[in-house]
């Protein structure tokens, strides 16, 4: 499955594009650019991968996908049959974090939204919006110029204080690392995605943060939101998933490339992260590419 990168360096002096999709069905292309892309499902129903994840998509979806995060929509079996009537329809913004210039949305009244688009970085599924918000995504291909900016403004706005969000890629996949305002943090990230597919234990990376095991395990989830082995072999297990699409090793090497040391620990990690096997999860995947 060949990745491709969509080049949209060209937006006719507008700061962001706003596109109405529809066509029979969505195009099956595995690819990524340099903008975030918010996409808003009109009409149609399938599976959206963003980067080692496979979400269902339906109407009135909304979806968020950070900057060079592979995606691609592929609609349900029966929008390629011969004669069918279906038809695949949605909104998708490109536009990049700084459009608005390096600084606007670092300012303290913006800083909500900045973080929305690092939260991006993942891909971010909105869940239980309110048709509202979607009619005003709509009316933006009416708009033009200041009243077409302040309305997206509006929109980012109400996304970055909407609660109920799905992350969907993970942190193994995107394999990135977003420094953040916490140094401690940032040091432990960084020897994380350094050194994830090596023996890492719970003690060495405390150490790294100056810290006793109880302490550092408390601190860590405070700031992650889970425990330091869950981040871990979600990192590992996300890494893997990358590999396995990349189709270029077995199963086995890529369980040990990964950081783990015996295919039994992999397989159950596996199931547990990703609700599947890794021959299920490959197989899938390439079922919904062809």
């Amino acid at each position: 499955m060949k990745l491709h990168l969509l080049d949209r360096s060209n937006l006719n002096n507008r700061s962001f594009t706003t596109k109405l999709n529809d066509y029979p069905y969505f195009l099956k292309i595995w690819h990524y650019h340099p903008e975030l892309e918010l996409v808003v499902i009109l009409k149609s129903e399938g599976s959206c991968f963003v980067g080692d994840s496979i979400e269902k998509f339906e109407v009135g979806d909304i979806i968020l996908i950070g900057e060079n995060l592979p995606h691609m929509w592929v609609n349900d079996e029966d929008y390629f049959q011969q004669n069918s009537n279906q038809n695949a329809k949605a909104i998708a913004i490109h536009f990049k974090k700084d459009y608005l210039g390096n600084t606007f949305f670092e300012t303290p009244e913006m800083n909500h939204i900045w973080d929305l688009f690092n939260r991006a970085r993942l891909g971010l599924k909105f869940l239980n919006i309110n048709t509202e918000l979607i009619q005003d995504i709509q009316n933006m291909s009416e708009q033009n110029g200041f009243e077409k900016t302040m309305s997206f403004i509006n929109i980012l706005n109400q996304l970055a204080k909407h609660k109920e969000t799905k992350s969907l890629a993970s942190e193994g996949f995107v394999y990135s690392f977003k420094p953040t305002k916490n140094e401690t943090q940032d040091k432990v990230h960084a020897y994380i995605f350094k050194n994830f597919n090596q023996p890492i234990t719970l003690e060495e990376v405390a150490q790294i943060a100056h810290m006793n095991t109880s302490a550092f395990s408390r601190f860590f989830k405070r700031m992650n939101r889970k425990t330091f082995s869950r981040y871990l072999s979600e990192i590992r297990i996300g890494y893997a998933c990358k590999l396995l699409l990349e189709d270029k090793s077995t199963i086995a090497t890529i369980c040990y490339e990964a950081g783990f040391n015996n295919i039994s620990n992999f397989n159950r990690q596996f199931k547990l992260i990703m609700n599947s096997t890794p021959s299920l999860y490959v197989k899938e995947h390439k079922k919904d590419t062809l």
